[in-house]
């Protein structure tokens, strides 16, 4: 019996490491990709979970610093075996990216310039839209379950078009959702707008935690902990890392220059995985192969640290009217940041009709033939290096 459990663990362990390894060598696009492909591989062709179980994920990946693909890939895995899971799928997931972009800042570092690949970027983006779409409308029956939701989700959408902090839209929509069914259930409003209010002010100013750095020596050490701050306290979007790296890197430490960090920007968008993958570049660039481990895993190292804290707490919850009041306005709020993300990567990524050719083409096979996304990016990037120009 023993050898039996073991077996069927090590089947767990080896499956989560393959399918995160895929996922970690194919998420082209960013984070929103990236839970599209999560989205697309463990609902629907893996049935793990259900659509409003990986809302629930999303919504507390969104709830903690560190970036959320790699949080959400995370609870995936604790989901599926536990802490050792939990383990696997970061690593596997994380390790495609970090060693191409080390390997890239082993040739700038050598070489002096990153390799060129913007044809192949040119022809996968359109798919990474496509991906994204397919997950939007499948994700929206659970995410908008009550016209109240679909206002908070319109609501959401345009607070972050109008810049408003991704953080204070996530928490501050779950607590006017706790707000409004506790008045439902009293019958009473007198306690919303204070707690409307307080919600946003005060999710606002967590939001902005984050010590300043006086400059110091450049050290492994010192790198360390500049990135495990940055990891630390990284709410929202893995874009808001270049502010982060911009503020300490260049402005504050002079480290780098703006146009190092401009490389190492392009580098993180050019390989698949997460963005934060530019920590290894940076720490390549500062301190030789040293300085990336240290970089990587000091930037990383806070999200198993949250997710692992976090974890066992999501299942429980549901079970609770207020929790439950939370989560259903934060899945809302985190449709609508996603929805916003994929707007602003379309208009991005689709710029002409050989683009606009290769969205459409790619909708149609993930609609009707259900194709692998995996094939279909690996298709069209070929089909863009051929094309671009």
């Amino acid at each position: 019996m023993t050898s039996e459990v073991k077996r069927r663990e090590f089947g767990v362990f080896a499956e989560l490491a393959l399918v995160f390894l895929k996922l970690g060598f194919t998420a082209f696009g960013g984070p929103v990709a990236h839970i599209s492909l999560m989205e697309r591989e463990f609902v629907h062709r893996r049935k793990w979970l259900d659509s409003d179980e990986l809302m629930d994920l999303i919504s507390a990946s969104n709830l903690i610093p560190g970036p959320n693909s790699t949080e959400l890939a995370l609870h995936l895995g604790r989901r599926r075996g536990g802490g050792i899971g939990l383990l696997i799928a970061g690593l596997c997931f994380i390790a495609p990216s970090v060693i191409l972009t080390a390997a890239a800042a082993w040739g700038y570092v050598r070489f002096g310039k990153i390799p060129e690949i913007q044809g192949f970027l040119y022809g996968v983006k359109p798919v990474i839209v496509a991906v994204v779409v397919q997950a939007l409308l499948r994700l929206g029956g659970s995410a908008l379950k009550t016209p109240l939701l679909v206002v908070v989700c319109v609501a959401g959408g345009i607070l972050c078009f109008l810049g408003v902090n991704e953080i204070a839209i996530l928490f501050g929509t779950g607590i006017l959702l706790v707000a409004i069914r506790t008045a439902e259930r009293r019958n009473s409003r007198n306690s919303l707008p204070l707690l409307s209010v307080g919600g946003f002010s005060c999710c606002s100013l967590f939001a902005a935690i984050g010590a300043p750095i006086n400059a110091v020596p450049l050290s492994v050490p010192y790198l360390f902990a500049v990135f495990l701050k940055i990891g630390s306290v990284l709410f929202g979007s893995g874009y808001v890392l270049i502010a982060f790296l911009r503020a300490d890197f260049v402005d504050r430490l002079g480290w780098i220059t703006e146009s190092q960090l401009i490389d190492a920007i392009a580098v993180g968008q050019m390989t698949p995985g997460p963005l934060l993958s530019s920590a290894t570049f940076l720490g390549y660039l500062l301190e030789g192969p040293i300085g990336g481990l240290a970089a990587t895993t000091a930037i990383f190292m806070p999200a198993f640290v949250f997710v692992w804290l976090s974890g066992p707490l999501i299942p429980r919850l549901r079970r609770y009217a207020p929790a439950a009041a939370f989560l259903d306005g934060a899945n809302g709020a985190s449709f609508a940041l996603i929805a916003v993300a994929s707007f602003r990567f379309g208009v991005a990524s689709i710029i002409d009709w050989k683009t606009g050719f290769l969205f459409l083409a790619a909708t149609v096979s993930l609609h009707f033939f259900r194709l692998n996304s995996a094939w279909l990016i690996l298709a069209s990037g070929s089909v863009g290096a051929a094309l671009y120009q």
